[in-house]
């Protein structure tokens, strides 16, 4: 056999080293890096949007634009890019990138128990939201949907909220937010609290009430992050939530 062969010794595969892990302030000034990239990708599809209308360039142009369907569609997929590519430019091998990011599949059984949680979870929030007299859905999410009428991007719309938004807000805050900060002082507990804060702070376009709902979930997918050591759950869960509250919101035009 070759292995006893002096001419030809065997082969050894030299063990992987582990990811580096970022800690606390790594893992926030590559956040805020990550961020203020997802930030520039949205003021430059604006940008391009407010010159192609041509006419004056000022604020009133700049606000109608960033309310558009259109514009909002791809200034979101535009963040699932440059988010992907952020954090996968930390860890240039795919298996280094994938450990870090905890992107591994789960079991079926905590894939359904994860979404009842949320199911219940939004629910509960539904009853909050009629009982104070609240519209089902919020306004932002009516105004976007009627301009990707106009524009015929439905379909864009729902790739952008159901698949890109999912991918890069659970890469950014679950994946890589939640690995460093969980290994760093604030353990698991904080590094859930924090980053669902973090992911909060992506949601700027709605209200009080509906911050309260996201930092809810943020925490439920947080602890789904820890529990079973996988992102690609909180993806898929994050996409089933979106594309339910799209559909929700497109029944409830139709019937207006």
């Amino acid at each position: 056999m070759d292995s006893h062969n002096p001419e030809q010794p065997p082969v050894i595969t030299p063990a992987r080293r582990p990811p580096k892990i970022w800690k606390f302030w790594g893992t926030m000034l590559w956040g805020l890096f990550v961020f203020a990239a997802m930030f520039v990708g949205q003021i430059a599809v604006v940008a391009y949007f407010v010159l192609r209308q041509g006419g004056p360039i000022d604020m009133a142009a700049a606000i109608h634009v960033v309310g558009g369907g259109l514009t909002i569609s791809l200034s979101v997929i535009m963040d699932c890019r440059r988010c992907c590519w952020r954090c996968g430019s930390r860890y240039v091998l795919a298996h280094a990138f994938a450990d870090y990011l905890a992107l591994r599949w789960t079991s079926w059984k905590n894939l359904f128990l994860g979404l009842a949680a949320l199911v219940v979870l939004v629910a509960g929030w539904e009853l909050l939201s009629r009982a104070l007299g609240r519209e089902a859905s919020p306004g932002f999410m009516g105004d976007v949907l009627k301009s990707a009428q106009a524009d015929g991007a439905i379909w864009l719309l729902v790739i952008a909220f159901a698949v890109a938004a999912p991918i890069s807000e659970e890469l950014f805050a679950r994946g890589f937010l939640y690995r460093g900060w969980s290994e760093s002082l604030l353990r698991v507990p904080g590094a859930i609290v924090l980053s669902s804060l973090a992911w909060t702070a992506l949601h700027l376009q709605y209200d009080w009430f509906f911050f309260g709902e996201i930092f809810s979930i943020g925490l439920l997918f947080g602890y789904l992050r820890y529990r079973t050591n996988s992102t690609w759950l909180t993806i898929i869960l994050h996409g089933l939530n979106n594309l339910a509250a799209t559909m929700q919101t497109i029944l409830l035009a139709g019937n207006g």
